[in-house]
């Protein structure tokens, strides 16, 4: 089978104990098989929070019709704003709306600029046809620097209405290189020091180049650093190990090991290509 040029898509539900809801949100994903996979799903109890991957070829939707990334994204949106009200979710991960956040990746043989373009028309999409405040950053429009006031939007959206819903709230969308994303636990119940040593790790404060981190109370008796690698290449999950491990006894605390809430890029491809290559056989 010819490898197509792929895109990846994650979107983070804030729901993961309403088995109900997350069923209806695959459902609305599956429908697009085999032209578009999920081929994760990492789910967090402390957290309320689901996160997806979903790929397809960035080509494909045939005549005017959306590429079957761009539907089947807008689906699992639009599955989740009906079965999932934020003014009832309660969890220890921030959050900005039912879903909070949506990074589009290029993978193998695409180029960021086109995934950008789909990003563009994904958010104009939720906005627009679900009447969610839509934020767009990274290639699609700018670098996302935190979360509005919920009661009042002093930045005006990219699209949709610019009051946000209470069982709604907003979307920020963005399209980047890959990011990994690794979180490790610390040993403490004072979110006060994961939250320094999240600082002192990322780039923000002084520490890892391209890391981004936030310390965040993940059950009981554990604190967590939860950390962004922009560039994995460059700075891998190890560096941020040990940078977390020493920073942390420096304030009298251990660590656990480190954990990835994905798979590697090489290892999301190799997967869909396995399912799609499944499915053709079928057919």
């Amino acid at each position: 089978m010819l490898r197509p040029a792929l895109a990846c898509c994650k979107l983070y539900i804030s729901e993961a104990r309403n088995a109900p809801a997350l069923r209806a949100i695959e459902r609305a994903a599956a429908v697009l098989r085999p032209a578009a996979m999920l081929v994760n799903a990492f789910a967090d109890d402390a957290y309320n929070r689901v996160g997806y991957t979903l790929v397809s070829p960035l080509a494909g939707g045939g005549d005017s019709a959306p590429p079957p990334l761009h539907r089947a994204a807008f689906g699992m949106v639009a599955a989740a704003l009906e079965a999932v009200d934020l003014g009832a979710h309660a969890g220890a991960h921030p959050r900005l709306g039912v879903v909070d956040h949506i990074a589009f990746h290029p993978l193998a043989g695409a180029r960021l600029d086109d995934v950008a373009a789909l990003t563009r028309a994904v958010a104009a999409d939720i906005g627009d046809k679900l009447q969610v405040p839509t934020y767009l950053y990274g290639a699609a429009h700018r670098e996302w620097r935190g979360a509005p006031d919920m009661s009042s939007l002093p930045v005006p959206p990219d699209a949709g209405p610019t009051t946000p819903s209470r069982s709604k709230g907003v979307v920020a969308i963005g399209a980047t290189a890959w990011v990994d994303n690794y979180n490790v636990p610390v040993h403490t119940t004072d979110v006060a020091a994961a939250k320094r040593i999240a600082r002192a790790v990322s780039e923000r404060g002084g520490g890892l180049r391209s890391v981004q981190a936030m310390g965040l109370a993940h059950g009981e008796g554990v604190a967590e650093v939860a950390c962004n690698l922009l560039d994995p290449a460059t700075v891998g999950a190890e560096q941020v190990q040990e940078r977390v491990r020493h920073l942390a006894a420096e304030q009298g605390l251990t660590v656990g090991e480190g954990y990835f809430t994905d798979f590697s890029q090489e290892k999301i491809v190799e997967l869909y290509m396995q399912s799609a290559e499944a499915e053709a056989s079928q057919q």
